[in-house]
């Protein structure tokens, strides 16, 4: 019981407006001040929560990809790939999809991949006569793929939280991604060619396409060297960050030549903002984690499930649809810093697999991105766009449908996330 009012009041805090970060920490200083434990615990849950080697990946994934933002590095992405496919049958919509899930290679961030292709796709598809709620639909629903595929700025959170590894879990999403990614590109030539939406663009010639890929090959190098990188075991993901964000200094500034230093400063400033934001989430949500412990609130969730739950499935069912109710009112890091610390627990006694259990709060995550009221790929493609918010969010419900379908068949079949990190 303990358990529902805390979170009842979790949610009641976080409904007034009160950021993230100081609903869970107060809150959680709150319960230590109730029961008379000592307040140690909590300047050492700050520290711990910032003072660690692994967590330096997320600002340098996060300034890396502002960097290729300013640097419109989605523009040349698109380019390229639209050249190859943009002649088939709902072709922009599928160079749409191909290039969200490279730029999700780098990036690591779901309104980066958004936001960067989408500046460019968006006025393009609608030009070419595809249905403007396809159109938003199909971006929101992209970018999500930028924190499935790896490198991942949420995996790297759930690894930390979870204490499980970021290498493991990055691998891991690899299948699952390029599944999701197939699933859009299927869904979008099948729907242009029945609806007949789209106004069908010519094929290119060879050499337009072999001078709009040599631009963008650099990028495709840099995603190549990233994710090769991690699975080598050439450097960690912390390193990998490091050498993505000097390699996307180097593109965007000798290469390309396509940011200035008043660009790269305010990509420097926007990351410095997000970073603070995390970090301060990350010390709240130290703090609440501390204090359901001492309350023996994992323990006791652990217990309900393993005395009432004894069927994985109906576990994941449970789970999909607290996250799904969650999703509508909680941002995609709250959802996650609030119930992987008492999920977690209960994996073992039901032989869930940490990893693919990672995967699929993922997948989860994905959808909060794009559901109404607080889906900020939606607020992102409206902005882009300078649509209505209604018109993303109907775009946006047959991608979703797309998302829990494909946790039916990671279900079915966990070697899809499995396999690449254990198997090959």
């Amino acid at each position: 019981m303990s358990a529902i009012v805390i979170l009842l009041i979790l949610l009641a805090l976080l409904l007034t407006g009160l950021p993230i970060a100081f609903a869970l920490g107060g809150l959680g200083l709150a319960l230590l001040l109730v029961n008379d434990l000592s307040l140690v615990i909590v300047p050492q849950a700050l520290y711990s929560s910032i003072d660690n080697f692994i967590l330096l990946a997320a600002p340098l994934f996060i300034l890396m990809s502002n960097i290729l933002l300013k640097g419109g590095v989605g523009r040349d992405l698109f380019a390229a790939v639209q050249t190859w496919v943009g002649h088939w049958p709902g072709g922009l919509a599928v160079a749409t999809i191909v290039s969200c899930a490279i730029f999700a290679a780098i990036s690591g961030s779901s309104v980066a991949t958004a936001a960067t292709i989408g500046v460019v796709a968006i006025p393009e598809m609608i030009q070419r006569g595809y249905q403007p709620r396809f159109v938003y639909g199909l971006l929101a629903a992209g970018g999500t793929l930028g924190i499935l595929i790896p490198p991942s700025i949420p995996m790297i959170i759930f690894g930390i939280v979870a204490e499980e590894s970021i290498v493991d879990l990055f691998l891991a999403g690899i299948g699952p991604g390029l599944m999701l990614a197939g699933m859009f590109i299927i869904f979008s030539i099948l729907y242009a060619k029945f609806s007949g939406a789209f106004t069908p663009v010519a094929r290119a010639t060879w050499d337009e396409r072999v001078r709009a890929t040599m631009r963008a090959t650099p990028t495709f190098v840099l995603a190549a060297v990233i994710i090769l990188g991690i699975y080598l075991g050439i450097f960690t993901p912390t390193e990998a960050a490091g050498i993505g964000f000097a390699m996307a200094l180097i593109l965007t500034i000798f290469v390309l030549r396509s940011i200035t230093w008043a660009q790269i400063k305010e990509a420097v400033i926007e990351s410095m903002r997000t970073t603070v934001t995390i970090l301060l989430i990350l010390a709240g949500a130290k703090v609440f984690a501390k204090a359901i412990t001492l309350y023996r609130i994992p323990y006791d969730v652990s217990q309900l499930i393993a005395a009432n739950i004894n069927e994985t499935g109906l576990f994941i069912v449970i789970v999909c649809l607290v996250l799904l109710v969650m999703g509508f009112f909680l941002e995609a890091l709250s959802m996650l810093l609030i119930m992987v610390p008492v999920l977690h627990p209960s994996l073992g006694g039901l032989g869930i697999d940490p990893i693919w259990f990672g995967i699929m709060f993922v997948i989860m995550i994905e959808c909060a991105l794009i559901t109404p009221p607080v889906g900020l790929n939606l607020f992102v493609i409206q902005a882009v766009a300078k649509s209505k918010l209604s018109d993303v969010a109907r775009g946006v419900l047959p991608f979703i449908a797309m998302m829990l379908f494909s946790i039916v068949i990671i279900y079915l079949i966990p070697d899809i996330a499995l396999y690449i990190p254990f198997k090959l």
